[in-house]
């Protein structure tokens, strides 16, 4: 097995990260930012680098400086968590041009996968239904084209992106040319890719995401399915698993097209194929993340397999050590995000010191985080403060669970979405299961006062 991991990330993954390595006796080198000198991870972790300044590209974005960080420290595998470089083609073979075990996909898969167009590509010659829409866009023209082919609205995305940034609804021609320019800036600038491509926006569907893992002998397991469809601007905010719209027939199907994408392209590690599923549930792929996810804590609580250590145990070149009819899940899992910004002003982001801190307990709750009473929460990153997750024998006792544990939790000092996921896990619709990716929106101009424009009335709790 690996003797030293160098984790290239921060926050809750990174502590994440740390914790598998310590239960499988592998060292552990953390980075920083001077922005994180006072974060946990570099307490956890057996060494720490500072590896620059507060911005991402002078730190966690900064590849030579990661890379003379691990040849300082002798480590033999990088571990890049989710978000920063994890999908990012280029570290991954910089990592292996340097002698390190990167523990995610190859350059080449991450290439073709992290690439939207190139995936959608791989989809339909793996026979999985893909959202009409357009190959790389080269021109305004091209895109109003496809749009009124295939009507509008359409969603407009980047083909490099991921974790919600470089999307934008298009709801008629005359909004076309500003989110051509929008996107595509977008994309230049956070993903360092400029191209952009168009598909058909499926209005009331729900995000639905399998969770794979495959080792290096072509084995190829998934792990149920997971519900994201309660979420803001592309972005999660309330994962659970399983889906309560799922039936067994729909899972069936879904967790078979997960797997032969998987090993259409020798898919090694831990991975997530992601669809849009529409009210009569017909699916459609939207994308695979070659990475860990921020969500992947629910199906662990579900299925009781770490798939922080499987995916480093796979890297490391070992064989997988269960087949599907071994993967038996129990119960019902949900997961809060609880991130620093005011939901009620727009979701601003909220920097601010913690002045005091309470995480609930008991039996079935988790906790993954990195805050602590006295920390100042810096400006440069992702607002994710940590994930409150529930374990329950069913969807009602996890969702009572979460209630109890919500009110349990209080975080001082900055604006989070504590209480809003308390008005979310008390709605009708939501505990009813009647929600689609609309939900937040609806739910939030329904707050306001303001007309919507779903058919559906959700009751709000305040």
């Amino acid at each position: 097995m690996f003797k030293k991991i160098l984790i290239a990330n921060r926050g809750e993954i990174a502590i994440r990260v740390i914790r598998a390595c310590k239960e499988m006796g592998i060292k552990t080198v953390a980075v920083y930012s001077k922005a994180d000198q006072f974060s946990l991870h570099i307490k956890f972790a057996d060494e720490a680098i500072c590896i620059g300044a507060g911005p991402p590209l002078d730190s966690y974005l900064n590849i030579p400086r990661i890379i003379a960080a691990a040849e300082i420290s002798n480590a033999d595998a990088i571990h890049p968590g989710y978000g920063f470089l994890a999908e990012n083609a280029q570290f991954s073979a910089i990592c292996e041009e340097n002698g390190f075990c990167f523990i995610g996909p190859d350059s080449k898969t991450i290439d073709l996968m992290g690439d939207k167009v190139n995936a959608r590509k791989v989809a339909e010659e793996s026979e999985v239904p893909i959202v009409p829409g357009s190959n790389v866009l080269k021109s305004v023209d091209d895109l109003l084209e496809i749009a009124n082919n295939i009507g509008y609205p359409v969603m407009l995305k980047a083909a490099g992106g991921g974790g919600g940034k470089g999307m934008r609804v298009l709801n008629n021609a005359s909004e076309s040319e500003k989110g051509f320019s929008i996107i595509q800036s977008e994309a230049t600038k956070a993903f360092n890719n400029p191209e952009i491509y168009v598909e058909k926006f499926i209005k009331n569907g729900r995000h639905i995401e399998v969770q794979i893992l495959g080792d290096k002998f072509g084995n190829h397991v998934h792990l149920g399915e997971r519900e994201c469809s309660v979420q803001r601007n592309n972005q999660k905010l309330i994962e659970e698993c399983p889906s309560a719209f799922v039936d067994e027939d729909l899972r069936e199907v879904l967790t078979s097209k997960a797997l032969s994408l998987a090993k259409k392209v020798n898919y090694v590690g831990a991975g997530t194929v992601e669809f849009l599923v529409d009210e009569d549930k017909n699916f459609y792929f939207i994308e695979m993340n070659t990475r860990i996810q921020v969500e992947h804590t629910v199906t662990e609580m579900v299925y009781m397999i770490d798939l922080v250590k499987e995916q480093i145990k796979m890297h490391f070149g070992k064989e997988m050590s269960f087949n599907q009819d071994m993967i038996k899940s129990k119960g019902h899992s949900i997961e809060c995000r609880l991130n620093a910004e005011d939901p009620f002003n727009n979701f601003i982001p909220s920097p601010k010191k913690i002045d005091s801190l309470n995480f609930a307990g008991g039996i079935g709750v988790r906790i993954d985080s990195y805050i602590y009473a006295g920390y100042q929460i810096p400006p440069f990153y992702d607002s994710l403060l940590g994930k409150l997750i529930v374990h329950s024998n069913t969807r009602e006792k996890a969702i009572i669970k979460m209630q109890r544990a919500l009110e349990e939790t209080f975080i001082e000092g900055p604006n989070t979405t504590l209480p809003l996921l308390e008005m979310i896990l008390s709605n009708n619709d939501f505990i009813s299961g009647n929600f689609d990716i609309n939900f937040l929106s609806n739910f939030l101009k329904k707050m306001k006062g303001e007309k919507i424009e779903s058919s559906k009335e959700f009751d709000v709790y305040i």
